[in-house]
Formats: structure tokens, C-alpha cells, sequence
């Protein structure tokens, strides 16, 4: 990231063609179903353990930005949350409320559907045009490797539009997966570097849990590269 603002006004142009070429490619891997290697198929266990140790009230409402169909909303909701989740496709969206069997209401919020069932509301449509009015008041964000699964050059933009959608105490509860080579050097407790890059200028980034395995390609063992769980609990700076 950078204050430069001549710099800043040359990379603009570049990020929204990312993001608009994102769009498509996003859309068509729910249309082929190819969400094997984003979609968890039960409630991440890490969310389940370490949740609870922010202390969160109960009815807080929880923003999950590009949540696709994630059933860790249906355990916040357990938990007497009230959700959010943004998604762009219509078909993860769909699937997340029939798959879980629930009655659902469809109403127009701006440029979004808004599908909603009891505590959970998914605005589908492009996070990046989402504005605050849209959302009201949230109190903590759920951000399950959503960062990660854009384009590099967007990344910033993410975390940049992140910001203008949640009050200055609104902590971010992060979960990334971290593919490490061996040979790196790179202790477990190590803060991802392009994290560390994008948040550090406006949020106080705290690793609160790692978890360090070998990594597997179909079926056989990795040797040269080890999977980092970890999760990260943010707050912006005084």
C-alpha cells in the first residue's frame, strides 16, 4: 500500500479492470460448480473454537463478505447472531437456502437481491459496489479467506472498501489458509507478509491461533510446501 496519490490514481484503473474481470470467472465457477477448492463442506472448526474468545454479545450483527454458500452463517446464527453475507452469485445464494431447507424472502435493496430467512440476510450482488446505508449497523466482521480468493491487484481495494462499511470499533475476525515452502525460513507464529502489507496502516494485527501441516496434491504428499491454518483478530487503530 501507499500514500502516494500520483501512484494511487495510476493503479485505479488497473484494480477496477481486475475486478471486473473477476466477476465472470467468479460466476462461472458457481455456474460449472467448481467450488471444490473455496467451498467447506461443514463449519470451520477453527471459527467454532476461537469465536467465542472475542467475547462477541449476543445479537451482535456479523458481516461475511463473499460468503458464497458458507454454513459457518448458519453457526453464527446458533449462536444468536444476526448475519450478513454479501455474494455475487445468484446461484450460491439460492443453494445456501434451499440446501438448508429455508423459507426465504426476496426483496430489491439498491442494485442487490435481498434473500432473507429469520437472521440471515444475503445481499447478492458485487461487494465492491455495496454502500453502508445498504448494511445499517454491523459489529463484527467474519472474513473467511474472502481477501484471498480475489486478484492480487484488488486485494487492496478490498480491504480499502471493507473499511468504509463498518464503524472505527468494528473488529475483523480473519481466517486464512497459507501455503508456506519449507525451505522459507517462516515460523509458524510469522503474520503473512501481503496481510500484514494491506492491514497495518489502519488495523492492530493480532495472530491468536496456527495450526501447521503438510500439504497434499490428489492424494499424495506435498514434501516441499506445509498449509498454515491460522486466525487473525483485528482492530483498528486508536
Amino acid at each position: 500500500m501507499t500514500n502516494d496519490s500520483e501512484h494511487t490514481w495510476q493503479e485505479k484503473p488497473f484494480s477496477d479492470a481486475l475486478k471486473r474481470e473477476d466477476n465472470p470467472h467468479w460466476l462461472q465457477m458457481w455456474r460449472d460448480d467448481r467450488i471444490e477448492d473455496f467451498h467447506q463442506k461443514a463449519v470451520n472448526p477453527l471459527l467454532v473454537q476461537y469465536w467465542h474468545s472475542q467475547n462477541p454479545k449476543k445479537h451482535s450483527r456479523i458481516l461475511v463478505p463473499l460468503c458464497g454458500k458458507s454454513l459457518d452463517m448458519l453457526w453464527l446464527a446458533e449462536q444468536g447472531h444476526s448475519v450478513v453475507g454479501i455474494e455475487l452469485s445468484p446461484i450460491a445464494v439460492k443453494a445456501f437456502f434451499s440446501e438448508n431447507h429455508l423459507k426465504v424472502k426476496k426483496t430489491r435493496k439498491g442494485n442487490f437481491t435481498c434473500w432473507k430467512s429469520g437472521p440471515i440476510v444475503i445481499l447478492c450482488g458485487d461487494f465492491f459496489s455495496l454502500q453502508k446505508h445498504h448494511l445499517g449497523r454491523i459489529d463484527r466482521v467474519l472474513d473467511r479467506a474472502a481477501m484471498t480468493a480475489l486478484p492480487e491487484g484488488v486485494r487492496g481495494q478490498y480491504v480499502e472498501q471493507l473499511r468504509t462499511l463498518i464503524d472505527d470499533d468494528v473488529g475483523i475476525f480473519l481466517l486464512t489458509v497459507e501455503d508456506v515452502a519449507k525451505n522459507s525460513g517462516l515460523q509458524l507464529n510469522h503474520i503473512d507478509n501481503e496481510l500484514a502489507e494491506l492491514y497495518r496502516e489502519y488495523f492492530e494485527v493480532e495472530l491468536t491461533y496456527a495450526q501447521r501441516q503438510d500439504a497434499v496434491q490428489d492424494g499424495s504428499s506435498a514434501p516441499g510446501f506445509y498449509i498454515d491454518n491460522k486466525v487473525y483478530q483485528m482492530r483498528q487503530h486508536p
